[in-house]
């Protein structure tokens, strides 16, 4: 039996049916928890959860990386999205040929 594979996936700032999630910082809330403190002592984003637009909407980027590194977080990721009942875009395996 294979296991399947991660996918990078955007969290859309939509709820399924269609209404703005709030509050509207979500986005940068949500990636904060997964950020740190670098070496110049700034906090800064992951580079595998980032906010950002997708179809004028906030959204979150969520790499596939992510489940390697980290993989609680990345099912902690998932679930949000989930539990929140907001719309998910899979954008495909990091690594998929076109004829995938």
């Amino acid at each position: 039996m294979s296991e399947k594979r991660p996918e990078n996936f955007i969290i859309g700032g939509l709820t399924l049916d269609g209404k703005k999630f709030r509050p509207s910082d979500w986005a940068e809330r949500l990636c904060g928890i997964m950020s740190a403190f670098g070496a110049d002592h700034r906090m800064s984003y992951s580079p595998y959860v980032r906010p950002g637009l997708h179809l004028g909407d906030k959204c979150v980027y969520v790499a596939a990386r992510l489940y390697e590194i980290e993989p609680m977080a990345y099912n902690f990721l998932a679930s949000f999205a989930k539990d929140n009942e907001l719309q998910v875009i899979n954008t495909g395996h990091p690594d998929a040929k076109a004829e995938d």
